[in-house]
C-alpha cells in the first residue's frame, strides 16, 4: 500500500519518522514534505498534496491513503478535506483511528504531533493503515449522503422523527 504523508514544521518529526516506520513495515512512503524545519511553512502546502495524491493513487484503481501531522492536526484535517472525494479524519485515540476506516471509510487521517508520544501516535497511524471499512449498510448510507451534499448542495431529507420540527418545518 502507497502512503502519502504531508505536515507542517510541527509534524515534521513524527512524518520523518513515519516515513522510516512505513518503510520497515511494507508500505510505500510518498513524502510530500516540508523537508527542512521552518518555523513559518504553512500545512496546506504539503497537506494537500498529499491529500491529492491519495486521490490520485484511489483514481488510477491503487491501494492508497495517506497521513497529515501538525501540532494539532485540526488544520490539516481541514486541509485534506478540501480534496474533493477525499475524508480526512482527526484521531487522537485508538477508537477513533481505527473508526476513522471502519465507519467512515477515511482514506487521509490527521494526527497531533503536539497532543501525543510518538509511540502513540505512531500506534494511531498503524490501526488507522489496518483497518478496514466495515461496508456496514448505514455507513455507506450516511457516506453517500455527504457524496451528495459535495457534488451539489443537496441537504439529505429530514428523518420523518424530525419531520415539523426545527428551522427546516
Amino acid at each position: 500500500m502507497r502512503v502519502h504523508l504531508g505536515s507542517d514544521h510541527a509534524g515534521l518529526d513524527l512524518k520523518n519518522h513515519l516515513v522510516d516506520w512505513l518503510t520497515e513495515h511494507g508500505y510505500e512512503p510518498v513524502d510530500h514534505g516540508p523537508f527542512v524545519y521552518d518555523a513559518l511553512d504553512d500545512y496546506p502546502v504539503f497537506c494537500l498534496r498529499a491529500a491529492e495524491g491519495v486521490k490520485k493513487d484511489r483514481d488510477a484503481g491503487l491501494d492508497s491513503l495517506g497521513v497529515v501531522i501538525g501540532g494539532s492536526g485540526n488544520g490539516e484535517q481541514i486541509a485534506a478535506n478540501k480534496v474533493e472525494g477525499i475524508r480526512c479524519a482527526l484521531a487522537w485515540s485508538e477508537d477513533t483511528a481505527k473508526l476513522a476506516r471502519q465507519h467512515n471509510d477515511a482514506q487521509v487521517v490527521s494526527v497531533g504531533g503536539r497532543m501525543h508520544s510518538l509511540s502513540d501516535m505512531t500506534r494511531f497511524v498503524e490501526l488507522f493503515l489496518a483497518e478496514p471499512f466495515s461496508e456496514d449498510e448505514r455507513h455507506a448510507r450516511r457516506i453517500g449522503q455527504l457524496s451528495v451534499y459535495d457534488a451539489d448542495g443537496t441537504l439529505p431529507p429530514l428523518p420523518e422523527s424530525a419531520q415539523g420540527l426545527g428551522p427546516d418545518a
